[in-house]
């Protein structure tokens, strides 16, 4: 099954490889979309760190935790503001924010939030 990434479950791995067979345009397309936004993290993270997203704290406690996912959604909030802004506008964002950045930007999050909510968003 070279559509698997390694690790998966016997039945992970099999919805996966009959995904890749049967939709190989949109199995490769997330993929891509998939690493270029882990790029983009990665990018981010570099000019950032932890503290932007983690407020100082290193998320040792449910208190730490839920303080940095309020931060995430109201940044999320922002950008999906932003999203109907753009959308209304048939696509225009006065600040020149491109419709695709928004939703990067939202799926980045999504992922960082699902980080911190394990308390993972450290070293």
């Amino acid at each position: 099954m070279s559509n698997v990434p390694p690790n998966l479950s016997e039945d992970d791995a099999k919805v996966v490889e009959w995904l890749a067979t049967e939709y190989p345009q949109i199995s490769e397309e997330f993929r891509r979309i998939m690493l270029e936004q882990f790029v983009l993290f990665a990018k981010k993270h570099k000019g950032y760190g932890c503290d932007n997203i983690t407020l100082g704290s290193n998320l040792s406690t449910p208190e730490d935790i839920k303080l940095s996912l309020t931060g995430i959604v109201i940044r999320m909030l922002d950008k999906i503001n932003r999203l109907k802004s753009i959308i209304l506008q048939n696509g225009e964002d006065l600040v020149g924010e491109a419709l695709e950045d928004t939703l990067r930007d939202l799926s980045v999050y999504g992922i960082i939030a699902q980080i911190v909510q394990q308390g993972k968003f450290k070293k």
